[in-house]
Order: C-alpha cells, then structure tokens, then sequence
C-alpha cells in the first residue's frame, strides 16, 4: 500500500486521552498515517479540514474474534440448549471451508466490523488444515487468508495462532471437524506457527492456547514459550463454562487457572479471554499476576455462559479489553455497555464502570493485548485511527458525549480511518457492498 495522504480533520467533539469527557472542536492532523498535532478549541477550522459531525473516538479494537462463526448468527436460537449443542452447529460450518471460501468470508465480517468502528482484530484461528486434518500444500495458507481478508477489509489484524491437539481434558484424540484443528503436539504447532510471515505491515503473529482441554498440561509451557520468544501476545479460552471447570479439577485436581499458573502461562504478556466461571482464588491468581481479561459479554450471554466477575477483575490489576467472539453481534458499544448492565443484573448495583473505563477497554486495552501498542488514543504519534459516531439519530439525539457508550451502536457509525487510510464514509464502506458479500458468503457455507 502507498502511504496515506496528509490531511486534516475537525471534529465537533473528540475523546482526548486522560480526559473524563470529550472535547469540542478538535483539529486532528495526520500525516504518514499516524495523528500529528491534535488540538482542542480550534472553533474556525482551516478552509482543507474535514468536518467530523458528531463524537469522534480513537479506533476500536475487538480483541477476541471467531470469523467463521459470523455464518451462525440467527441460526442457532431455534431451539433449548447450552454451549455444547452450539458447538455442534459451529463445527458443521467449519468443517465446510476451503482457502477461499474463508477468504470471503473472513473479508465480510472484517468489513462489517470496520462498519462498527473496529480498526484491529484479534482472530483466535484453529483451523489450520483441511477437513480430514492433512495439511495443505502451504500449511499457513488458512492463516493467509485471514491476513489477506483484513487487508481488503482496510483494518489490521493480530493473528492469534492457535494450539489445539486434544478433545478433552483427559487428552482424548481429535475426530471428525476437530481433526483440521489439530498439529500433533505443541512442538509441532510451534513449527508451523513459526514458519508463517503475515504479508503486509497490517498484520503480526501471536500465539493462543485454544483451553485446557485442547492443549496437555505438560505441553502448555511450550506453547507459552514460545510466545516469550517471539515476543507475541499469548490469549486463551479460560473458565468459559462450568464443564471446564469439573473436568480439569477431575483430571487435575485443580482449576483451569491454577493449572495454567503452575505451567507459567499467566502473566503481563496474556490475556484470557470470558473468565466467566471463577473461584475466589481464580481471581487472586489472575489479578496478581497482571493476566489481562477480554470480556465477549453478547456472546456469553448468547450462549449462557453466565456473568462473569470482570469488575472484580479489573480491581484486582487484570487489565480489560473487549471481544465479539461468535459475532451474534458485531458493535463493540453494545459489548462496553453490557460489560456494565450485564454485571448490575448480577450484582443489584448501578455504576460499575465509568464511561472512560468503558472507552479504555474498547479502545486502547484492545489494541495493547493484541501487540499494537501504539495505537487506541487521539494523541501525537500514534496511529491514526479514528472512529466518528452521529449524535442526531434516534438513538443518540439529545444524548450528551459522554453518554455514547450507553446510547450508540455500530450503525451510528459514519467515518473510519485506520493507519491514516478512509475505510467508512458517511456510514458506507469505501471498498465492499458488505451486506452482499455477506449474504454471498454465508450461503457458501450453509446452503
């Protein structure tokens, strides 16, 4: 890609980092794709700005994505349940993609995202090789085309590498839809991992441990070595439902959490993501540790996975980011305001989170447990990306800035810069018809 042309913006109100309210008439100038001088009070903007109506925000990032399960939405509530009767549905969707069909797919639901303000994503990415579990000719060429699905997209991507060898806790061996997941053993997971250069400076490589049912206690240490090696965000599953939970105190005597701490698992560098179903010491551990927390809170619910305790978390020193996991929804204000209703519903208690936790969370924790810590801020030197959200639709006439969070949704959403480069205007995607190629792609996948 060429380099973004400069260019100037004036926005009626910016959230400015540090700030417990957003500004009025912000000048926000970005040269070489990240943000130069921004300054607020600027009444008269220069004749070459372009005027921003509305809330603008630093980019969004969704930190804990599932591209395959946007096939899903509106086809798995027909009925009772729990999460291992939407599991089954999952893996007949998966087991249906080829290279290019996830290619498209994956470029849609990247779309839709960037058409809710998400500049970056986290693709927590399992299948590796074909349906019958033989690798393909390049054996990273599923993980291609995720990179190349982002950059069509216009939004950058972290791909979350994913370790998945066993079905159970007690290591029972993948079959059937699971069997494309699966490289042997840890080392052999490394090998591929480590094989795959992302074309495009949009993309890096992290690394996941799907949960501990996928990956041997004594092959965890492997995998979070080699994270440390390559300096690369570490994510897992952790805790989502309570079915983990016995299993792995059967099998191990111990919680999911207490296994992962004494594999050295935990810490700074990784993030886990629901955490729904914790114990008291749970807590303590991933608190102390720094061990970062992505809430999915339309999926958890989405598939009565419980509430789990994220302000709890968040005191003890777990830092907070956001995830739309399964895509039952993709609007990453309604995953901020649920973090706080879903938690008053469980608690009896308004006021968990302030606004600027919520933008925190949504914005700049996002983007720093996915590697690309220079970006989620309106501030001199970072990347520019830049998310403006109307405030005179329905939903948000008469709502003041402050109260976005608990107002808007991703279709207020009318312009998207990411790294310096439009990607929505006036509330269209500059690229892609988005509803098309996803009713295109979805039906390659379900029909």
């Amino acid at each position: 890609m060429t380099a973004p042309e400069p260019a100037r913006y004036h926005a009626e109100y910016a959230w400015l980092p540090d700030r417990p309210a957003p500004d009025a008439d912000v000048l926000i100038e970005v040269v070489d794709g990240r943000f130069g001088p921004v300054t607020a009070g600027v009444p008269v903007p220069p004749p070459d700005a372009r005027r921003l109506p509305g809330l603008t925000l630093p980019g969004l990032a969704n930190a804990h994505s599932h591209a395959f399960h946007r096939a899903l939405r509106g086809r798995t509530h027909g009925g009772r349940g729990d999460f291992w009767a939407w599991r089954t549905q999952m893996y007949a969707v998966a087991d249906r993609l080829d290279p290019e069909r996830y290619l498209a797919l994956a470029r849609a639901t990247y779309a839709e995202m960037a058409l809710a303000g998400i500049t970056c994503v986290g693709e927590f990415h399992y299948l590796h090789h074909a349906p019958d579990g033989a690798p393909y000719a390049d054996p990273n060429v599923m993980g291609a085309a995720l990179v190349e699905a982002a950059a069509q997209a216009g939004i950058r991507l972290t791909l979350l590498d994913t370790c998945y060898l066993t079905a159970t806790v007690d290591g029972k061996p993948l079959a059937g839809p699971q069997l494309r997941f699966g490289d042997g053993d840890a080392a052999g997971w490394a090998r591929r991992a480590g094989a795959f250069t992302p074309a495009g400076a949009h993309a890096r490589v992290g690394a996941a441990i799907h949960s501990v049912r996928a990956v041997p206690a004594d092959q965890l240490a492997e995998v979070a070595g080699w994270a440390r090696e390559h300096a690369a965000p570490l994510h897992l599953h952790l805790s989502e439902q309570p079915a983990e939970n016995e299993a792995c105190l059967a099998y191990h005597g111990k919680s999911p959490t207490a296994l992962l701490a004494e594999a050295g698992v935990l810490g700074p560098a990784t993030t886990a993501v629901h955490a729904t179903q914790l114990s008291g010491l749970d807590l303590d551990v991933l608190g102390s540790s720094g061990t970062g927390i992505c809430a999915c809170p339309t999926t958890e619910r989405d598939l009565a996975d419980g509430v789990g305790p994220i302000r709890k978390l968040a005191d003890g020193g777990s830092p907070i980011s956001l995830g739309t996991d399964s895509h039952a929804v993709v609007d990453l204000f309604e995953e901020a305001r649920a973090v706080e209703l879903n938690l008053r519903l469980a608690t009896l208690t308004r006021g968990q989170f302030s606004p600027v936790e919520l933008l925190r969370a949504a914005t700049e924790g996002g983007h720093a447990t996915l590697g690309w810590t220079d970006a989620g801020r309106l501030e001199r030197g970072d990347r520019a990306d830049l998310v403006t959200v109307r405030l005179d639709s329905a939903r948000t006439a008469g709502v003041p800035p402050v109260g976005v969070f608990f107002a808007a949704g991703a279709a207020d959403v009318t312009d998207v810069l990411a790294d310096g480069r439009p990607v929505v205007r006036e509330g269209r995607h500059v690229r892609l018809d988005v509803p098309t190629e996803l009713s295109a792609a979805i039906a390659a996948v379900t029909s």
